[in-house]
């Protein structure tokens, strides 16, 4: 791999809008938003409810398609690939974690966390290895048999995160993943993000609408009506010092 190749942003949207229509009524969630995402770089999505940051997530997670702009990832221009295309380059590069897990329940948690593996054509056995190697390095190795409805859901979040990384996935996108965790549980939660985007260097890009959870990022960039609004140090941005300030 080239130099030039290996610096290229995990993530690069130029001009992105997206819209969507109900019969006649069209309406604009994004505006032109340019953003660029750093391998190895945390971080927060934040904006109030209808500020196109989901829109915006499923747009990097390759979700759904922009009306117009472009969209990179690792450098490869994937905003006009087809629903097949894209969905290979979402199994082998980007991890997901969401609010509600979205773990199969008639699936153990091994098997939960192994299933991207055998949809990438990994054998069964070195998938199970590999589910079980995930499920330690979170917690959870003794709890590999059971299924989903058997945990907590501070544990299913875990799981859900070990699944993520199964495929050694550059990009982890979370949407709101502590969201309807407890207070303990959700510092748990966050713990295991930060750990591995510092040991690891795993880019991480999180929604969430909670500024204390924001402050586990390097980087904040807040959507104000589908625009950029603000983008740089959690700190800068007025509502989530105020939880600083409050914290300290």
């Amino acid at each position: 791999m080239s130099g030039a190749a290996a610096a290229a942003p995990v993530l690069s949207l130029r001009g992105i809008t997206k819209s969507y229509r109900t019969g006649d009524v069209v309406t604009p969630v994004l505006h032109g938003i340019d953003l660029e995402v750093q391998p190895g770089e945390y971080v927060a999505l934040m904006g109030a409810s209808g500020s196109g940051k989901s829109t915006l997530m499923n747009l990097m997670g390759l979700l759904d398609r922009c009306d117009a702009g472009e969209l990179r990832l690792q450098g490869r221009d994937v905003s006009r690939l087809d629903a097949a295309e894209q969905a290979q380059l979402r199994n082998q590069a980007i991890g997901f974690v969401f609010q509600s897990f979205n773990l199969l329940k008639r699936m153990s948690v091994a098997e939960n966390v192994a299933l991207p593996l055998i949809y990438a054509g990994v054998g069964r056995l070195r998938a199970r290895e590999r589910a079980q190697a995930l499920l330690q390095a979170v917690g959870l190795g003794t709890l590999a048999q059971r299924m989903p409805s058997q945990l907590s859901g501070g544990q299913q979040q875990r799981v859900a995160i070990a699944r993520a990384l199964a495929n050694e996935a550059p990009l982890l996108l979370a949407d709101e993943p502590t969201g309807n965790l407890d207070t303990q549980t959700t510092a748990e939660v966050l713990a295991i993000l930060d750990r591995l985007n510092r040991e690891q260097g795993l880019t991480i890009v999180l929604v969430t609408h909670e500024p204390d959870v924001a402050l586990h990022a390097r980087r904040l960039v807040r959507l104000t009506d589908g625009r950029v609004s603000y983008d740089g140090p959690p700190g800068g941005d007025p509502a989530v010092a105020m939880v600083q300030r409050s914290a300290a």
